[in-house]
């Protein structure tokens, strides 16, 4: 390959992480920490086939050098250097995907507590968000708690129907689903009473 088809293969690579790190924004909001592994892993799978490729081909780097001597890619100072090139390389990607307004993060929490709400309590989403290094903000927390007994009655409603428990047994079986779902034990208690009273409450 002469040099100036190298330049072009290097200059074509970042486009490309680029590229799949779009397609995966489209499919759904990634927090930072999310999309930065799923990129240094689609990284590190392409550089290893390239390496393999090379090694196919014969290439000069992949082979041992004189006297049997460690090929670059068994180096292994040249595989840190490489690794170091990855990770620069998916934090340029990731900067420029925030500048353009691709990756949101604000975007990501809203997009989590809408698909979480309806089926978990506060306290799972929150657990969730950490996860991503990511927290609510005052205001979401404000709105989550202000309909958490509603949603955890609407859970209970979908899962064990209308009335009251049966037994003791049957209440801390609804108690361990709600806590379960990440609602407190005080709030998993109202939910059940409110809905054990009936509809009409």
């Amino acid at each position: 390959m002469t040099p100036s088809g190298s330049r072009r293969g290097s200059a074509s690579q970042p486009l490309s992480l680029k590229a799949r790190a779009v397609a995966l924004l489209a499919q759904r909001e990634h927090s930072a920490m999310e999309l930065r592994r799923k990129l240094l892993r689609i990284a590190r799978d392409r550089q290893a086939a390239l390496i393999e490729v090379a090694a196919g081909e014969g290439n000069p780097s992949s082979n041992p050098g004189p006297g049997g001597g460690r090929s670059e890619a068994e180096d292994p100072d040249n595989s840190e250097a490489q690794a170091v090139n990855l990770v620069e390389e998916v934090d340029a990607v990731l900067g420029w995907l925030k500048a353009n307004g691709y990756l949101d993060e604000s975007r990501f929490v809203e997009s989590r507590i809408h698909a979480r709400s309806r089926r978990f309590g506060q306290r799972r989403i929150e657990q969730e968000l950490a996860q991503h290094g990511l927290a609510l903000d005052a205001e979401q927390r404000s709105a989550l708690a202000a309909g958490e007994l509603d949603r955890a009655c609407e859970l209970l409603r979908r899962k064990f129907g209308e009335g009251a428990p049966v037994d003791a047994s049957a209440e801390a079986k609804r108690l361990r689903f709600l806590m379960g779902r990440g609602f407190g034990y005080e709030l998993a208690r109202k939910a059940v009473r409110r809905v054990a009273a009936g509809p009409d409450a």
